[in-house]
């Protein structure tokens, strides 16, 4: 009974980890930080859990008996400096990892315009010919950067794509900017990330990421 039990937490807690909406099956740079950062605030939470478990056994173990000193030694150090210290190199990681994306070259990006309604999403590239429009699906080459300039037709909305990067809100009368990559072509699920009326759960989209053929083709108009 209890190796079942362990297979089946097991195989739930991997299979969380992956599918087509998962943000630990990274599949571009901006995800992959994410998860990174999500990886290492996971293991500052398992030390700091930890230390907490370990003072509550050492109260029952040790009763009310006091040490001279060692009051202190457990307050200030294991209790204040110790989780203070985990939290600073958490915030240093995250800031770390937040400026290589930021900084990453603008050379060669593309722009799409991306304008959400209730319930579904137009995306509108760059052309050979001219603008080509498409609804619920965005077409961006694999391995360049493509700015997502992000606004909505009637009430606030999230673009999310988990396995490419971070969720942003797109808001009516304003612009917002995401940041996207696909390391590999592929197709990828996304997702509207913000409750928008009772058709939320089906506002879907696809991102098809193309190699470089691909990519050429669909600039000409050859939409698969």
């Amino acid at each position: 009974m209890l190796k079942r039990l362990r297979a089946t937490t097991t195989a739930l807690a991997v299979g969380g980890c992956s599918g087509p909406l998962s943000t630990l099956d990274p599949a571009g740079p901006a995800a992959t930080s994410i998860a990174t950062l999500w990886w290492a605030m996971l293991a500052g939470s398992v030390v700091l859990t930890l230390l907490v478990l370990t003072l509550l056994a050492l109260a029952f173990v040790r009763g009310p008996r006091r040490a001279p000193g060692g009051t202190s030694l457990w307050i200030g150090w294991l209790g204040v400096a110790m989780p203070t210290t985990v939290v600073m190199v958490l915030l240093g990681f995250a800031l770390a990892l937040g400026e290589q994306t930021i900084a990453r070259s603008m050379a060669g990006v593309v722009v799409v315009e991306a304008r959400a309604h209730q319930w579904y999403w137009d995306f509108r590239h760059a052309g050979a010919e001219g603008e080509i429009v498409t609804r619920n699906v965005l077409h961006i080459p694999a391995g360049r950067p493509v700015n997502v300039r992000l606004e909505a037709a009637d009430v606030i909305h999230s673009f999310w794509v988990p396995r490419l990067a971070g969720k942003m809100d797109a808001i009516p009368g304003h612009v917002n900017v995401l940041r996207i990559e696909a390391s590999q072509p592929g197709v990828f699920e996304g997702q509207c990330a913000e409750f928008c009326g009772l058709d939320h759960a089906e506002h879907r989209f696809r991102v098809i990421a193309h190699d470089e053929a691909g990519w050429a083709a669909f600039q000409r108009g050859d939409q698969p």
